[in-house]
């Protein structure tokens, strides 16, 4: 029996990269291409062009200034260039020896040194030239391109010749304009030189929107049949109850304000799905400060009402104890005389505490559970889950959210397995083509207004050289009994980023106030390396308005509640994302008093901002509305960042650009349902292909 060979270094690398089956490999599409098919001379090239020429090495030096470099004068006949290398070995200088005739590609750089060529590729001259473009493939360490680049034509070969690519798309629904699928991926992996490059590189090439809707449709077959799976499935019936006794019209007697309109739209939409038999897969989304909270209260009610249990996740233990602080106050005075009581899990809790909550979800007497991932735990067992609400779903990973379904598998009055009902929440909304997309199998409801006595939040972006204002600015907050938050991106100074840290900040602003001094204000430190009782100590003093200023790292960034913090500066605010600076913008105007926000940047040794910092800075300025928000948010980064890199699901739209393929997407959705009614088996194949065994992180 042969044992199995250790993996060699680029084999690693692509198992790194999903490089596993021969159709990951033939799906591998280049990232551009380098035309090696014609040779140029020096004299007719531009500086910046990327060119390929044959010359006669003419002279050698190593040169010994500020950095050793290896420096070669090259001639063509019609001009020379000088060749750089920064890295110097013998068997480098022996190929480049005065007198040899080779072959040399690389961009053109000019300047007072005259026209220079960095780490240029070269080989010897002579033999035949390619006859079809060269593709440079996404990559990554240990990987290089002429490796890959024989495995991937391997990998399709085999592939094409198994029966891998023959087609899956019915005739009926043929794709208008398109290749077939086996000529596209070979002329997209090996495409000849007499094409249209603006085709190529815009992806507007029929071989490419082959591609793209063969995408686009694997999406949409796994949402669909996702969707389908679910319908099927059994969820605890929780019925809606009007009466006055009934905990939902008790809790909403029992609340300080009234619900908006929208609000009360929601908690209808969400009520009569959990009074259906089928589990519930509903994303609720609203700005910050929307009132999201009390909207899982009203969905908790009716599930406790019935005689079920919930369960309500949050990604931090910060956020995770403001809803439990909020739930206590609102349900706890409805449920003790029922006999019930509200749990709380996370890992920082003592094992006495944390085995005393367990007994009391195994028992059932805690009738709602609200938790950080310890909810999850292989050691908590509920008695009879039907509700499991996520907030912030986006900070979970797929794999979360699927073990926590999983795991509360319940027993219906008929005896059938059920499965809990799952409500996500997110303060990020998800724009419309997104949400057509990566949640097709998702209902969708949406809180679109904001609760009557928000204060709009004035929005002002400052260069940090104007610090000193700023902290002027916090001094007259302060002396007016408002409270303040400075977030830093930093918490210890990093070598590779110069920036401020909130350490440093936080030394800086107790000696601005006068640290020392007879009724100085409070000024505290929170950061995630901080232990949770040190958290919590500095929370609850700046919660109570013991504690003037609070500095902080992004820790803050969703479930921190106090309406009396009127300023909030966020510092080094070019190097948070948008959706970022907008739910920080979040924290303050909780309150009847004016608030704002500074957005102080930074722009280091370059002296200016990037487009994208511009871009993201200026739509915090110019809007307040997170739909908004969330729009542009999607056009600077695309939506594999926007959704936190598909949440650790499958690379979902490598190819597609939901902007410019909506026709493929409005394609893809009128035909997956109908594939997976009329031609089962061929969807099954088509999904294979695509997602492997990913599809799975579709349906959480």
């Amino acid at each position: 029996m042969t044992e199995n060979k250790p993996l060699s270094a680029p084999q690693k690398a692509m198992r790194k990269l999903g490089l596993v089956r021969d159709v990951d490999l033939a799906l591998h599409l280049p990232l551009r291409y380098e035309d090696e098919t014609r040779l140029t001379n020096l004299k007719a090239a531009r500086d910046g062009d990327t060119v390929q020429f044959e010359a006669t090495v003419v002279s050698q030096s190593v040169s010994h200034g500020p950095r050793r470099q290896l420096v070669v004068v090259v001639d063509d006949g019609t001009d020379t260039c000088t060749l750089r290398f920064f890295n110097v070995y013998p068997s480098q200088q022996k190929a480049l020896a005065v007198g040899q005739r080779l072959r040399i590609r690389g961009e053109i750089q000019g300047g007072f040194m005259g026209r220079t060529l960095m780490h240029p590729h070269f080989q010897k001259a002579g033999g035949p030239l390619p006859t079809a473009l060269t593709p440079v493939y996404p990559s990554s360490a240990g990987l290089p391109q002429a490796y890959l680049r024989k495995a991937v034509l391997s990998g399709l070969s085999r592939a094409v010749r198994e029966g891998a690519f023959d087609e899956t798309v019915p005739p009926d629904m043929a794709m208008p304009g398109t290749w077939p699928l086996v000529r596209a991926l070979q002329f997209l992996h090996n495409p000849t030189p007499d094409l249209s490059w603006a085709q190529l590189e815009d992806r507007t090439h029929p071989a490419w929107q082959r591609l793209k809707a063969e995408e686009l449709l694997a999406q949409q077959l796994s949402q669909a049949r996702s969707k389908q799976e679910r319908a099927v499935l059994r969820a605890p019936v929780l019925p809606i109850q009007s009466q006055a006794h009934a905990l939902p019209a008790q809790l909403l007697a029992a609340l300080p304000f009234e619900l908006t309109a929208a609000q009360r739209r929601v908690v209808e939409e969400i009520a009569r799905d959990l009074a259906r038999p089928v589990p519930m897969h509903r994303l609720l989304q609203g700005d910050v400060g929307s009132g999201k909270t009390v909207v899982a209260a009203m969905a908790a009610a009716q599930c406790m009402a019935a005689g079920w249990q919930c369960a309500l996740m949050a990604p931090t233990e910060i956020l995770a104890e403001q809803h439990f602080r909020k739930l206590i106050g609102w349900l706890e005075p409805l449920l003790l005389p029922q006999g019930w009581r509200v749990a709380w899990l996370t890992g920082s809790q003592k094992k006495k505490d944390r085995q005393q909550m367990q007994a009391l979800i195994a028992s059932g007497e805690a009738a709602l559970v609200v938790g950080t991932h310890a909810v999850i735990q292989e050691q908590v067992q509920f008695k009879s889950l039907a509700l499991a609400i996520i907030d912030e779903q986006h900070r979970f990973g797929v794999a979360q959210r699927l073990a926590l379904r999983s795991k509360t598998l319940a027993e219906g009055a008929d005896g059938a397995t059920c499965e809990p009902h799952l409500l996500m929440m997110s303060a990020t909304p998800i724009p419309r083509t997104l949400a057509m997309s990566y949640y097709a199998d998702l209902d969708v409801s949406t809180i679109d207004a904001l609760p009557p006595g928000r204060t709009p939040v004035v929005t002002k972006v400052v260069s940090a050289t104007r610090r000193d204002e700023i902290i002027d600015r916090i001094r007259t907050q302060v002396a007016a009994g408002r409270q303040v938050y400075w977030v830093c991106p930093l918490i210890e100074e990093s070598e590779a980023l110069d920036l401020s840290n909130a350490t440093e900040t936080h030394a800086l602003l107790r000696e601005a106030l006068g640290a020392g001094q007879a009724k100085a204000p409070q000024v505290g430190l929170l950061h995630s390396r901080m232990n949770e009782a040190d958290k919590k100590q500095v929370m609850a003093a700046f919660t109570s308005g013991d504690m003037a200023v609070l500095v902080s790292t992004t820790v803050i960034e969703v479930g921190v509640d106090v309406p009396n913090a009127s300023l909030m500066v966020i510092d080094h605010a070019e190097r948070f994302g948008l959706s970022q600076l907008h739910q920080l913008r979040g924290r303050v105007g909780r309150g009847a008093a004016a608030s704002a926000c500074v957005l102080m940047y930074s722009t280091g040794e370059h002296g200016r901002l990037s487009e994208t910092a511009q871009e993201r800075l200026r739509a915090m300025v110019e809007t307040h509305d997170g739909f908004e928000i969330a729009r542009r948010d999607l056009e600077i980064r695309g939506p594999g960042e926007f959704l936190g890199a598909r949440q650790s699901g499958a690379p979902l739209l490598r190819f597609a650009d939901l902007d410019t393929d909506q026709d493929w997407l409005d394609w893809a959705r009128r035909c997956a349902p109908l594939m997976l009614a009329r031609y089962p088996e061929k969807a099954q194949q088509h999904l294979s292909r695509w997602l492997g065994g990913k599809s799975d992180y579709l349906k959480a």
